[in-house]
């Protein structure tokens, strides 16, 4: 990488080098196990000039959301989390029924099936072609395609202009912001709103969310550089909240300029918070590796330690992030036999790069391991809730980060 993606700059720093790994959500089949397997640096680095965190563009969207692994549907917190959502939203905005609202990567219609049920007219915008067919079949209307100018424009001549537009999850994952964000402003409306839902590098950089880092996901946002990167499209911030997904989220109130007006207290709040934390200077990065070094010690120790007295150790849900983790920290079956996960899709494949076999959730009911890692930290409460069955044979949950934690469960 010599230039930011952003603003053009080569002032490029170093905050972390994870290696080389295999893209986080290339789970393997059994019949290609014997097959070469690609895998890409993954360094992040920080733009000195518009503080913008990224990783360089070694794999193409293409590659990754052609087919999908991940439906957000198999997160019941999730669900419910956007069912909230269009709730207030819809409250903040008076949507009703003569509203547009359309989402950008909409993936399998969690969010936009609480906008149908509201009676609002509403359209997905889904690269994943497996993913927005179960969508369809969901009944949500959702159109296969990346989002561009292009498909913008496209999208706002056929079915008119949104009153919102969201955009969750989607901000970090393209290489082309500037296009992306010419891509939203397209959509909206000249006096709507786009919404945009990303992890919070502040959060990350604090809690040691080094596991959220991978190849789909390009860059990583403080209010700062977001407001840079909107800017871009000819969109302002005008609010914005701090949500606990992800282990900490933005949500992204925005506006076309000329709508836009003067900003609300809460971005003031956020930027002084980034200052406070250095993210605006070298020295808010300068320790994170040091402390992602530790989180991997920490785990790699305790693994190894409970082989060496003969406990076992299966692992809970193969998110993206669990396979950053995974591969940095060199796990293998021999100290992780198998995860599992909710998702089928995943039944019978394995974890990319570290070869450990994805099985269904009731697999450890009936082995009853003496520890359950938990890959997808983030949901922590749903998790400990939903593996409350553990303490019947006195089994544990580990939680690697923000630091490594062995926790009893009670029903």
């Amino acid at each position: 990488m010599t230039r930011c993606r952003l603003c053009g700059s080569t002032a490029l720093e170093s905050v972390v080098d994870l290696g080389a790994t295999p893209p986080c959500e290339s789970f393997l089949a059994a019949e290609h196990l014997d097959a070469p397997e690609p895998a890409y640096p993954l360094h992040l680095r920080v733009c000195t000039d518009c503080w913008l965190a990224q990783i360089p563009p070694l794999i193409t969207p293409e590659e990754t959301f052609s087919e999908y692994a991940y439906f957000s549907s198999y997160s019941s917190s999730w669900v419910e989390h956007a069912r909230v959502f269009v709730e207030d939203a819809a409250a903040r905005l008076g949507l009703g029924e003569d509203s547009f609202v359309v989402e950008v990567a909409s993936n399998d219609g969690y969010l936009l099936r609480h906008v149908l049920d509201r009676g609002v007219r509403c359209l997905g915008v889904e690269p994943s072609v497996n993913v927005g067919a179960a969508a369809r079949e969901a009944g949500v209307p959702t159109l296969t395609a990346f989002l561009s100018p292009e498909t913008g424009a496209a999208v706002r001549a056929e079915h008119g202009p949104a009153d919102l537009v969201v955009a969750n999850n989607v901000y970090a994952h393209i290489p082309d912001v500037i296009g992306f964000t010419q891509g939203l402003r397209a959509l909206v409306a000249d006096d709507g709103w786009v919404s945009i839902e990303v992890q919070h590098l502040l959060t990350l950089i604090e809690e040691n969310q080094y596991d959220t880092i991978y190849h789909e996901h390009f860059q990583y946002y403080t209010v700062a550089s977001a407001i840079r990167a909107l800017a871009s499209g000819g969109l302002a911030l005008v609010d914005v909240e701090l949500l606990p997904t992800h282990g900490g989220s933005l949500r992204l109130w925005a506006r076309p300029e000329e709508a836009a007006g003067e900003p609300g207290p809460r971005v003031a709040d956020v930027l002084a918070r980034e200052k406070a934390a250095g993210l605006q200077e070298l020295s808010g990065y300068t320790e994170f590796s040091a402390r992602v070094a530790k989180v991997r010690r920490d785990l790699l120790r305790f693994l190894v330690d409970a082989a060496e007295r003969g406990e076992t150790v299966v692992g809970y849900g193969a998110p993206g992030k669990g396979n950053t983790l995974l591969n940095h920290c060199g796990i293998r079956p021999d100290l992780l036999p198998y995860t599992v996960d909710r998702n089928p899709y995943k039944h019978g494949r394995y974890t990319p790069g570290t070869r450990i076999p994805i099985l269904p959730p009731d697999r450890i009911a009936a082995d009853r391991p003496d520890y359950v890692l938990v890959l997808p930290w983030n949901l922590r409460a749903e998790l400990t809730e939903q593996l409350a069955y553990v303490h019947e044979w006195g089994g544990r949950l580990v939680f690697p980060i923000p630091e490594l934690s062995i926790v009893e469960v009670e029903r």
